[in-house]
């Protein structure tokens, strides 16, 4: 048992050893992801300031209001239904047609 374990080992250290001198592989960087009213979250909106701008003009006040804390990792999709009917779903559509024209 001790030296199929051993054995084990040792070819796991080879292994890896193998593996440390093998040339990285290159990777294109990531294409940010489009911002969007159904997966972006609100605090990643205002962390963008043309999508802020847009928040401000298409729904004033979210950003100053006083629940914000309480609903910024959500998404606008995810508010809507609970916002009383202050966010329609005509709001949305408006908000990602904004979203959309933004430079990329």
């Amino acid at each position: 048992m001790k030296k199929t374990l051993a054995a084990g080992l040792v070819g796991l250290s080879l292994s890896f050893g193998l593996m440390a001198g093998a040339p990285a592989v290159a990777q294109a960087p990531a294409a940010p992801a489009a911002l969007s009213v159904e997966s972006t979250p609100i605090e990643a909106l205002v962390a963008n300031p043309a999508a802020k701008a847009v928040l401000d003009k298409d729904v004033p006040g979210l950003t100053t209001h006083e629940a914000y804390d309480q609903f910024k990792a959500m998404t606008l999709s995810q508010v809507a239904p609970m916002s009383q009917g202050a966010l329609t779903d005509d709001m949305l559509k408006t908000v990602q047609a904004d979203l959309d024209k933004l430079p990329k």
